[in-house]
């Protein structure tokens, strides 16, 4: 969700690459949500300005990611049977996926931040991030919508294709929303507009899921059916806004 939204390879370097300090690193994050740039964005720093001591180029940042997320999903999915039929405790799958889904987002963010900040932006490398968040959010999916089948095997096609259809929502939003013609349907960044974002925020999306996992399984069906409602909601919304604009005469006609 983040993938699009903090690309490797976009930017400009925020100070003398040799004097950076944690807040250098921070401040040109590529935001997220409120849940996210107040821990995602800021673990992201520390990863960011470590890499940067150890002379590490935002790619390697970008596989790290893509490792523990990959890792993480996969691990979930190997025990969603044996928790659904209860060989395996819930909680430490949970926790697992709580702390590998965060750590590997905070990579994701630290990657575009070491990239921007030392002024080592490249078409390769952003290119090589979106793929590999990407790839990191499909095994997600698959993980939440394999937990929740193995817990409730009734769970219909339609809703999971609808749930990763609607995942999808958000990937190609955020790339509707970068660039120099970016807009947004509600620009207002104030508090309680983004706390209703938050909902939309990647960072709080991968922890709800995780917690879901560590605390109540069997209630993954229920956070699949409002994320898909939400998002295929955000959709229809953001194809009227935009047809209204797009109707409109254009200035220069």
């Amino acid at each position: 969700m983040h993938a699009t939204t903090d690309p490797a390879g976009v930017g400009a370097p925020a100070a003398t690459p040799s004097r950076l300090r944690l807040v250098d690193f921070y401040r040109v994050n590529k935001g997220g949500g409120l849940f996210s740039e107040a821990t995602g964005q800021w673990l992201g720093a520390v990863a960011a300005a470590t890499g940067h001591r150890l002379r590490l180029t935002p790619t390697v940042l970008t596989l790290v990611n893509l490792v523990i997320g990959l890792g993480t999903s996969a691990a979930v999915v190997l025990l969603a049977d044996p928790v659904a039929d209860g060989r395996v405790a819930a909680w430490p799958v949970g926790l697992l996926a709580l702390i590998g889904w965060q750590v590997a987002y905070a990579f994701d963010c630290a990657d575009g931040q070491l990239a921007r900040a030392t002024g080592q932006t490249s078409v390769a490398g952003a290119r090589t991030d979106i793929l590999s968040d990407v790839a990191s959010q499909i095994a997600l999916v698959t993980a939440v919508s394999v937990v929740a089948v193995a817990q409730r095997p009734d769970v219909p096609v339609w809703l999971v294709t609808g749930f990763v259809g609607g995942w999808m929502v958000n990937l190609v939003t955020s790339a509707l929303q970068s660039g120099p013609t970016a807009t947004s349907m509600v620009p207002s960044r104030s508090l309680p507009v983004r706390l209703v974002k938050l909902i939309r925020d990647p960072g709080a999306v991968f922890f709800v899921a995780a917690l879901i996992l560590l605390l109540a399984p069997a209630a993954m069906v229920w956070f699949m059916v409002v994320f898909t409602v939400v998002n295929l909601g955000f959709l229809l919304a953001s194809i009227a806004f935009s047809a209204r604009r797009g109707l409109r005469p254009s200035p220069d006609a």
